[in-house]
Formats: structure tokens, C-alpha cells, sequence
């Protein structure tokens, strides 16, 4: 793990874990002394719990419900299969990377289990439990409202997963049952902390990669010669919070340098509302639209999306891509989802 890769989520084991005892041997167990103070600290961080853990389900959550911490757990996998397993399952449920991934256990056989799967991940022994909320890599530069109420998006987010699982219509149909409005305004200083969140967690959906400065960030927004926008998406269940953030430099032509959104969003078509939203304010500034893009490991999904929307590469030196806009049909913001542009 890179010494500035913050961790996303930490997943837990039970037995001589979080609780003292073994479950499934009858011991009445009992939560380690400190671990809700610790759970309750990694929380208010924004870092993500879930737990990878060999017991019967239903006797494991009945437990956890019992001792009053089970809500703190997304998508535990409490079964009899390798954890590696259960940490790759959480990690696809949540859309994120391994590499931000802790797992915390007593056993150095699952420790070694894990990192013979996913060297990556960050492997934590249960003797060391006390030290984990002054890990460096446990300690986000800021804790933000997002940061705070990143868990409940995320049981949000479950619900809306589910609900879409249920849902008898085709998907266009359900996206329009889920009343989203996404609004776009200039970023303030209220929102420095957040921009800069988003600049240093989000990879997937991310054009450049670039990271800025907090005080970079703040220059931007007195800038004559830069555009920078945040973008916060709601539903019919709630907040997704500020989930994007756009920097264009604004000079004879608008040249995007950062675009980049939460991979909570990925499927509600966000990237390529925002690049309508670009190339209609291209538009009233009769100005060409561009695009920078750099390729890493994961936003290839980027790329896609700006070709679908109507960018064609101009140059391509080692994965450093320009993009120019070319498309003249008129685009309108998908009909399910309300742009509000302030």
C-alpha cells in the first residue's frame, strides 16, 4: 500500500476479533473493551465497516443486533468460505478498490490468506486494534458532512439496489421513478473541503487523475480564467451528497482539466449530464470544447464516456489524451434526470 492510500473500509472478524470468545463453541461473548469507541471514531472519519467472518450467519447478525453495533456493518460476509472471498465481495458491493481495503483479524493464517489473494490489501492483527485509529492511513485530512454521513448513502444506496432488483419495468423506467436532480454550481469555500475529498478518493471515475492543493483548490475559485463547479445529486431516498467536481480552464477555448464523480453515481448516467452541461455552456460562450484525459488502471470508463458523448482524441502521448468536442447534434439532458445549474 502507497504511504498516501487512505483507507476506504475496514472489514472485521468476530471470534477474538471484535467480540472476545468464540460464537460458535457457546461462549457468551463479549465486544473487545474499546472497539465501539474505535468504530465510532473510523465512522465520523467516513471509513466504511464490514466483516469477513467463518460463523452461521443468522447466530452471527442476531449477536452483533444484540450487542447494538450491527448497523455499523455493510454487506457483512459471515459464512464458512475464504475470506479473501467475503472481502471481494464487500469490495464489488461498494465499488471500491482493494487497495483501500484493512482487515483486521486474530488468526495469521487469515491474515496470510488474505494477502496471498490480494497482497494490497492492508492486513491488521487484532493485538494491535488499539492503534488503529492513529494509523496514518486511517486519518482523512478532513471530515466533512459527506465524510460523516458517507455510511448512511451507502445503506441508501442498498436500498436503491435492491428496490432496482425488484423493480418489474426496464431500467429507464425505474431511473425515472427515482424523481434524481442533479445540481450544478460554482464551488465556494463552503465546499473546499469536500473538492478536495473527492480529488484524493475518487480514482475510477476520475479523467486525469490530477490532485490539487487545498490551497490550489482555493485559488480556483477566484479565478477569471477557470470554471469550477460542483455537482450534488438527490432521489426519492436521499442525499447522495456532492458527488462531482469540474475544472475547466477558460480562456479562447474551454479545455476540461479535471472531471470526476463518485463511483456511487456510476450508473445514473451523472458523467454524461455534466458533459451536456459543458458543451451547452461551450455553446453559449461560443467557444470549442477540450478535454484532457489521462489513462490509469481504472478510468478507462471515462474515456468511453466522453467518445459516446461526442469527443474525438486529437493526441495521444503515453495515455496523455486530448479530446476535442465535435459533435453537433443538439443534446438535451436525459429525461430522467433534472439538471439544475446555478
Amino acid at each position: 500500500m502507497s504511504t498516501e492510500q487512505k483507507i476506504k473500509c475496514v472489514v472485521w472478524d468476530l471470534d477474538n476479533t471484535l467480540w472476545d470468545g468464540v460464537l460458535s463453541e457457546g461462549d457468551d461473548v463479549r465486544l473487545r473493551d474499546g472497539i465501539t469507541d474505535i468504530m465510532k471514531t473510523l465512522d465520523e472519519r467516513g471509513i466504511l465497516m464490514s466483516i469477513a467472518s467463518k460463523n452461521n450467519f443468522d447466530d452471527a447478525y442476531k449477536k452483533l443486533t444484540e450487542l447494538g453495533v450491527a448497523d455499523y456493518f455493510l454487506y457483512p460476509q459471515i459464512n464458512w468460505n475464504p475470506k479473501s472471498e467475503g472481502i471481494k465481495k464487500i469490495s464489488e458491493e461498494l465499488n471500491l478498490g482493494l487497495d483501500s481495503f484493512a482487515f483486521v483479524d486474530d488468526s495469521p493464517f487469515e491474515r496470510e490468506e488474505i494477502l496471498s489473494a490480494n497482497e494490497n490489501i492492508l492486513t491488521i492483527d487484532a493485538a494491535d486494534i488499539g492503534k488503529i485509529t492513529d494509523m496514518e492511513c486511517m486519518i482523512p485530512k478532513f471530515i466533512t458532512e459527506d465524510t460523516r454521513s458517507r455510511r448512511l448513502m451507502y445503506i441508501a444506496d442498498s436500498k436503491r439496489k435492491h428496490d432496482q432488483q425488484e423493480f418489474t419495468g426496464d431500467n429507464m423506467e425505474f431511473l425515472k421513478s427515482l424523481g434524481m436532480k442533479l445540481t450544478i454550481s460554482p464551488v465556494t469555500e463552503h465546499d473546499l473541503q469536500r473538492a478536495y475529498e473527492l480529488t484524493v478518493r475518487t480514482h475510477q471515475l476520475n479523467s486525469t487523475g490530477y490532485t490539487y492543493s487545498y490551497d490550489e483548490l482555493k485559488d480556483f475559485i477566484g479565478s477569471n480564467s477557470h470554471i469550477f463547479r460542483i455537482a450534488q445529486l438527490t432521489d426519492k431516498y436521499g442525499d447522495y451528497g456532492k458527488i462531482g467536481l469540474i475544472l475547466v480552464e477558460n480562456t479562447d477555448a474551454l479545455r476540461i482539466k479535471l472531471l470526476l464523480m463518485s463511483c456511487r453515481v456510476m450508473s445514473r448516467g451523472v458523467g454524461s449530464a455534466i458533459l451536456i452541461y459543458l458543451a451547452k455552456l461551450a455553446k453559449s460562450l461560443d467557444k470549442p470544447l477540450f478535454a484532457e484525459f489521462r489513462t490509469t488502471d481504472r478510468n478507462r470508463i471515462m474515456y468511453i464516456t466522453y467518445k459516446m458523448m461526442g469527443f474525438d482524441e486529437l493526441e495521444n502521448n503515453d495515455g496523455d489524451v486530448l479530446l476535442e468536442y465535435t459533435s453537433e447534434e443538439e443534446k438535451d439532458y436525459p429525461g430522467y434526470l433534472e439538471v439544475i445549474e446555478k
